[in-house]
């Protein structure tokens, strides 16, 4: 396996955004009148794509409404909750270690580019990137096998020389979909038994083991 190219997910992956995202779910939840759950009952929301999750939570697919709860969410996100969000212990370190030996780091996540990249830029990680690729403000793109296969045609990338690292089986199985490599960490938000069904190549219990993965005889540096 030689692999180049790095694509990774933002949330549950680089960074722990529990409490911007719940935050702003029960934000939007309150304004449609909706009982809002716990936070701590909403992190299977952290990964999939919002429209699924608040299409779940409120048992519609009312798309007039669901344009609503993502409006609210959006409104209450972009002024505060995409910045109460951590940097994961040993990202940094590991990010510059990765791209100091060559490889190829893209950004690969289902949230809205606009949001992801400013992120990047407040935690000091888009240095690490060679380019962010995220959803558009109107859902395009939101589903990771499709934004994948959109990453893999945009920046000409091999799909046999490219890895994706994600926490949540949304990454593993959007990644078999488009014949790349897929790496599970298993500090996120997706459970083992949800990473164990997804069937990735590769699981980590950090970061800096993926650095050391990487280093193998045989892996590009």
């Amino acid at each position: 396996m030689n692999i180049s190219n790095i694509l990774f997910d933002l949330d549950g992956t680089l960074t722990d955004p529990k409490d911007g995202i719940t935050r702003c779910i029960r934000f939007a939840l309150d304004k449609l009148g909706v009982n809002p759950p716990h936070e701590d009952h909403l992190t299977w929301c952290i990964g999939p794509p919002l429209r699924e999750s608040f299409s779940r939570l409120m048992n519609t697919r009312e798309e007039a409404l669901l344009d609503q709860a993502l409006s609210h969410y959006r409104t209450r996100f972009s002024e505060t909750g995409m910045f109460e969000n951590a940097i994961y212990p040993e990202i940094i370190p590991s990010l510059q270690r990765i791209r100091a030996a060559g490889f190829r780091i893209y950004l690969a996540t289902s949230k809205p580019r606009v949001y992801a990249a400013q992120i990047l830029d407040h935690f000091d990680l888009i240095q690490f990137f060679h380019a962010v690729h995220g959803s558009e403000l109107d859902g395009r793109l939101s589903d990771k096998g499709e934004l994948i296969a959109n990453i893999l045609d945009s920046e000409n990338l091999d799909p046999g020389a490219t890895l994706i690292v994600g926490d949540r089986s949304h990454d593993i199985i959007g990644g078999k979909r488009n014949g790349i490599m897929t790496a599970a960490v298993t500090y996120g938000y997706g459970s083992r038994e949800e990473l164990a069904e997804s069937k990735p190549d590769v699981v980590f219990e950090s970061l800096p083991e993926l650095v050391t993965f990487l280093g193998k005889p045989g892996i590009a540096q």
